[in-house]
């Protein structure tokens, strides 16, 4: 790593998936840190997950959602490679926050899809920028990236940034009885690359 001036401190953290580097960046929100937990070398072609907070989902493993089945296995790709990049904005609720999301929910349990109660509440369907999870990137040195997602237009937000995109590895969570209709609604109206 050539450089992580922004970089307000660091530390080992073991893990079940093995021992990463976590680092602790400013975020847009000057209450929340943005995190990256790094693997093994990281120079030149990298494995990345570029994951947006979920708290309900990577901390109380709601069933609403996959994002916590998304972060684990992300995790343990890199363990399993040996190297590479999870990226952790604090964008909760596609940007919408938490109070918002779980609003969002309320709606969702009267019938309402993901997309529809976020425009109820006045929100677009996705707020999250990724800009300073760019620059967490560069700072990383990680500029040829294969990224695992399932999202294409994070691909591109990524790209608008500067970053290379070498290829996309997708994460294939099978759906939940809970979760089915969310899948489908991100992959109907988000556009996201799902075998449901």
């Amino acid at each position: 790593m050539s450089r992580i001036e922004d970089c307000l401190v660091d530390a080992r953290m073991p893990t079940k998936f093995g021992t990463f580097q976590l680092f602790a960046f400013p975020g847009d929100d000057e209450t929340k840190e943005d995190l990256a937990l790094v693997m093994g070398d990281i120079e030149g072609r990298m494995l990345v997950r570029v994951h947006s907070e979920c708290l309900t989902g990577d901390v109380f493993q709601s069933q609403r959602c996959d994002c916590g089945d998304q972060l684990e296995m992300a995790m343990h790709q890199i363990s399993e490679n040996k190297s590479g990049i999870i990226l952790y904005l604090r964008q909760e609720g596609r940007g919408i926050g938490l109070k918002h999301k779980i609003k969002a929910y309320k709606l969702q349990e009267e019938g309402m899809d993901t997309v529809e109660a976020n425009n109820e509440l006045g929100f677009s369907a996705d707020l999250r920028d990724y800009g300073v999870g760019a620059q967490i990137l560069k700072d990383l040195d990680a500029i040829k990236l294969t990224i695992m997602t399932n999202n294409p237009k994070k691909l591109i937000g990524l790209e608008g940034h500067g970053l290379t995109i070498v290829d996309r590895k997708p994460i294939k969570i099978p759906p939940k009885k809970m979760n089915k209709k969310y899948l489908e609604t991100k992959k109907n109206k988000l556009g996201h690359i799902l075998d449901i």
